[in-house]
């Protein structure tokens, strides 16, 4: 099983980016996903999830209103759009799925700076 992430980068505040996790190795969809991230001192953090069809998500409530996570299972990929960025945003962001265990990809760093 391999998680890997793409997307991250430098950002203005007020802007947006895009993440992407692409998922290999499971044998099916039926998996939640979820993306965490961890600001330099600081403890991972949960940020969104969503369950293994799609049908729900939840947010924490530092990004509800300005992140959107979602799935495409015909291409075994999890997003995390990002809008209204802000400093404190600033972070590695990591994709999580949960199938018997938790799996980890390798993070992405997302940089908010002006």
């Amino acid at each position: 099983v391999q998680l890997v992430e793409s997307g991250g980068g430098l950002v203005q505040p007020g802007g947006s980016l895009r993440l992407s996790c692409a998922a290999s190795g499971f044998t099916d969809s039926s998996y939640a996903m979820n993306w965490y991230r961890q600001a330099p001192g600081k403890e991972r953090e949960w940020v969104a999830g969503i369950s293994s069809a799609g049908g729900r998500t939840n947010y924490a409530d530092s990004v509800k209103g300005r992140f959107a996570i979602s799935r495409d299972n015909a291409k075994n990929t999890v997003y995390l759009q990002m809008n209204s960025l802000k400093p404190e945003d600033t972070a590695v962001y990591y994709c999580n799925a949960v199938y018997f265990r938790n799996y980890w990809g390798q993070g992405t760093q997302v940089t908010v700076s002006s």
